[in-house]
């Protein structure tokens, strides 16, 4: 659709961050990546598609922040003294940030799309998506949803052990 294609358009580089497994550090690694490329003056969004651990409002101090409606979706959180990274989490929809949530595969999948398609993101050079832990139907959903716009790569979080 066209909402598809326009909210994206604007997008010029998507990076995804992934794990095999979780507590590796993935949150930590798409703040600090998005602050360093924000600090080089680059437009960054990050996407946290992460739907049972959304950590990233909290790490950037927006937890108690609220998303809205616009006529092309959902307007992101801007964060930052210069509102300079767009963010968008799970966790800006949930009552309370601290629940634990149990999402079925076809309501999770719905949603990262939702995601994908439904955020007004506008110009970005850089929008870094936060994938939950692990090699599941999530990463799939993500990556089907993200393949017809401009995929720059993948970071792979890891640990010795």
């Amino acid at each position: 659709t066209l909402a598809e294609r326009t909210n994206l358009a604007g997008v010029r580089h998507i990076l995804l961050v992934l794990s095999g497994k979780g507590g590796v550090g993935k949150s930590t690694i798409s703040t600090e990546l998005a602050l360093a490329l924000c600090n080089a003056g680059k437009r960054v969004g990050i996407l946290d598609v992460d739907l049972c651990g959304p950590s990233i409002p909290r790490m950037l101090r927006v937890q108690d922040s609220a998303v809205h409606q616009c006529d092309s979706g959902w307007v992101p959180v801007f964060v930052g003294q210069d509102k300079a990274i767009a963010l968008m989490s799970i966790g800006f929809l949930l009552e309370r940030p601290d629940d634990a949530v149990v999402w079925r595969g076809p309501k999770k999948n719905a949603l990262i799309k939702q995601f994908v398609t439904d955020v007004a993101w506008g110009d970005l050079d850089f929008l870094i998506v936060d994938t939950p832990p692990g090699t599941s139907d999530e990463h799939i959903s993500a990556v089907e949803a993200l393949r017809p716009y401009h995929l720059l790569g993948a970071v792979l979080v890891t640990t010795p052990q």
